[in-house]
């Protein structure tokens, strides 16, 4: 093993429990380097570019052993537009594909396309349907933190605020998603725990005007509501200025989850109660790890682990 080599395996060291220990084939990275494709959500939106730009960073101290490509469509729900970016990538004959499915289920049978053609792929951000997944007879990696543990975390913290009976309403992703899905599970273990009454769940798709819209609406047809969950911090943006225009800031709590850095100063005065930090430069760097390293030791995709945990933190006002 080389010494550069040996250098990559111990920054990697933190992913033993991937199941993709053990020295490196060399000869795998004969000929030029290995290619991998990192394929993104909507690349305007400041987790994606997080993403984006530590998984580029990573990318610059092993620029002798591979190739990135970085692609991503113009919306949160461009699906069509990240199929056709896999596409390409299979044609392209990548080693390895990290996505974060805009999709769950419709990613699948394009994603089981690439695994055909002897592309490892692993999932990162949101994972792929499991029943989906079974239905191709695929087994895809997901790299990413527990968003139902999150989402409860956050969702505990507001309960602290609110008392037993409180109105509650849930502003979800797209529903398609699985993340979007564990999040408002999430939500509501959480709120039915603490004895809250969840009065209203609906798609905010991700986005800042859409998440807006919706809180609007429930703030008028819950006039007693008394908290807003947003399944991300775009929304959680939308609902603090639906807030504002109802003219009710500070009688309704708004929590998020991501973390970014718009978020900041409304967690700082109080306007949104608490987020919660996935690390997305954790996520992006650990998924194109997990793949290089399955690539240069020819793992094949299902000897890979299923799920490779990455952490959580909830953030608040509180020092």
């Amino acid at each position: 093993m080389t010494q550069r080599m040996r250098r990559r395996v111990l920054i990697a060291g933190t992913l033993a429990a991937a199941g993709l220990t053990g020295a490196a084939d060399i000869e795998a990275m004969q000929g030029g380097k290995l290619k991998i494709a990192l394929v993104l959500k909507s690349l305007t939106d400041p987790f994606t570019v997080a993403m984006a730009s530590a998984a580029q960073n990573y990318q610059k101290h092993y620029a002798s052993q591979f190739g990135l490509t970085v692609r991503g469509t113009a919306t949160e729900s461009d699906t069509v537009a990240q199929i056709r970016i896999v596409e390409e990538l299979i044609k392209a004959r990548m080693n390895a594909i990290v996505i974060a499915p805009t999709d769950s289920k419709a990613l699948t049978s394009i994603v089981a396309r690439a695994i055909k053609a002897g592309i490892i792929v692993i999932s990162i951000d949101n994972p792929l349907d499991d029943a989906s997944q079974d239905a191709a007879g695929i087994a895809v990696p997901f790299v990413g933190p527990n968003n139902r543990k999150g989402a409860a975390q956050v969702g505990n913290y507001l309960a602290g605020k609110l008392t037993a009976g409180a109105q509650v309403g849930i502003i979800e992703g797209l529903p398609a998603d699985r993340n979007a899905q564990q999040r408002t599970e999430g939500c509501k273990d959480a709120m039915i725990a603490a004895g809250m009454s969840v009065v209203a769940t609906r798609p905010g798709d991700w986005e800042y005007g859409k998440g807006r819209d919706v809180a609007s609406r429930m703030l008028v047809d819950f006039p007693q509501i008394r908290a807003l969950l947003c399944g991300n911090d775009n929304m959680a943006m939308g609902a603090v200025d639906a807030i504002r225009d109802a003219g009710r800031t500070g009688g309704v709590y708004v929590t998020g989850y991501n973390d970014i850095d718009a978020i900041k100063p409304l967690i700082a005065d109080g306007r949104v109660l608490a987020t919660m930090n996935q690390f997305a430069e954790r996520q992006a760097v650990f998924g194109v790890d997990v793949a290089l390293k399955a690539v240069t030791e020819g793992k094949k995709e299902r000897a890979l682990s299923r799920v490779i945990e990455t952490p959580l933190q909830l953030v608040t006002n509180v020092k």
